[in-house]
């Protein structure tokens, strides 16, 4: 009875205990169902609600992740972007040779030095120089008897002790004396010779065939084929010195065919090399060429660079940009900040206040200076994004999943 009772008690507890329970499960499932009810009205009034599908809202975290900037004027000039090499230019550019035949006897500078107009650059010792000198001196001494001659036999005549006919011939022979001596020294001046030279050669009777070629122009060395010993005749090639004037340098291209009605004489150039990364040189176009290459359908285009620092090198490969129009006055925002669609267009992000994004469908005109022209689709004040435009482009194609 005991294990009975015992077993009865223990069946009026779980019959406690379950009551409880099932009146605990009663309320309990009562009130989850209010719950539920609750949050499927508060889905169905969020879902109810209208989503503006080109509009992205962002945290403050990833907020960090994006640069706003505002949308600025600036000016946008037309222009064609092209590919050249940067070359000597040829107008400034001269081959210095000797004019007369000769072995050089000095040679004074090297290829790289800097001259100035009429700077002595080599001489040689020149038989032709040797003949005009000695010419020189015997005019000269002819001139001197002649002279000498003429007041002697004045001075007979003035006592009657000489003829008239020797008198005019005594005239006729210092004329003549005079005349070759004024051709011998116009000889010598052809070889460079001042007139204080000529009379230093006069005045000490000495022959010196030593020729000396001066630098026609300022300008930097760019080749040197002399040495000492060496025979040069007038012409013969290569020139001994070849002398250019680096502060103009030569970029030549080849553009498109389509280009060239936007092309004009005079065009503003603005050139970049590898050499110096960020660094742009100015110049403008000087020729453009009378014929089309029948092989790449494309026309040569010459511009002068400035280039006063001596920085640009012959060959060097360069990105040129050419002005083909007006600048005008455009809203303008970060290049970073345009966004190409898969369809082709181009969108970018406004914002108010840093954390919610729209997007726009704009039409982008030229860069410049990694700005982009906005022709159409924004004005000037908006707020855009600029790094980042792209991680809101994929955040808006996720939410619209």
């Amino acid at each position: 009875m005991r294990v009975k009772n015992s077993k009865l008690w223990l069946g009026g507890a779980g019959l406690a205990v379950l009551l409880t329970g099932l009146t605990g499960v009663g309320m309990t499932g009562k009130g989850g169902m209010a719950f539920a009810e609750k949050e499927g009205a508060d889905k169905a009034a969020t879902a109810a609600a209208p989503q503006d599908p080109d509009s992205v809202s962002i945290s403050a975290e990833q907020a960090k992740q994006v640069k706003v900037a505002n949308v600025t004027t600036r000016s946008f000039a037309p222009k064609r972007d092209a590919v050249g090499y940067i070359d000597f230019n040829q107008d400034r550019n001269v081959q210095v040779f000797s004019q007369y035949q000769g072995r050089v006897r000095q040679v004074l500078v090297k290829a790289g030095d800097d001259v100035r107009k009429g700077q002595h650059l080599f001489s040689i010792d020149s038989p032709d120089l040797v003949q005009a000198e000695s010419s020189l001196i015997s005019t000269a001494g002819l001139l001197a008897l002649s002279d000498k001659t003429l007041e002697r036999v004045r001075k007979m005549q003035a006592v009657q002790a000489a003829a008239q006919k020797d008198v005019e011939q005594a005239i006729s022979d210092q004329q003549t004396a005079d005349a070759s001596y004024k051709a011998a020294r116009d000889a010598v001046r052809i070889f460079g010779k001042s007139d204080a030279d000529i009379d230093a050669i006069v005045a000490s009777r000495k022959v010196d065939g030593e020729l000396w070629i001066s630098s026609p122009s300022a300008g930097r060395i760019t080749a040197r084929n002399v040495a000492p010993g060496l025979l040069v005749q007038p012409g013969a090639t290569p020139a001994p010195f070849t002398l250019t004037d680096l502060s103009v340098m030569w970029l030549v291209a080849n553009l498109q065919e389509a280009d060239i009605p936007s092309v004009h004489i005079g065009a503003p150039v603005k050139v970049s090399v590898l050499a110096w990364p960020g660094r742009t040189f100015g110049g403008e176009v000087s020729y453009i060429g009378e014929s089309i290459d029948p092989n790449t359908h494309r026309i040569m285009v010459r511009s002068n660079i400035r280039d006063p620092h001596h920085e640009l090198k012959q060959q060097m490969m360069a990105t040129f940009v050419i002005g083909t129009g007006k600048a005008v006055a455009s809203p303008a925002m970060p290049v970073s900040g345009v966004v190409r669609e898969g369809d082709g267009t181009m969108t970018v992000f406004t914002t108010a206040d840093g954390l919610k994004f729209t997007r726009h469908h704009v039409q982008v005109g030229m860069v410049d200076s990694d700005y982009a022209q906005i022709l159409s689709g924004l004005k000037g004040g908006e707020k855009v994004a600029g790094d980042g435009a792209l991680f809101l482009s994929n955040a808006l194609a996720l939410q619209q999943q």
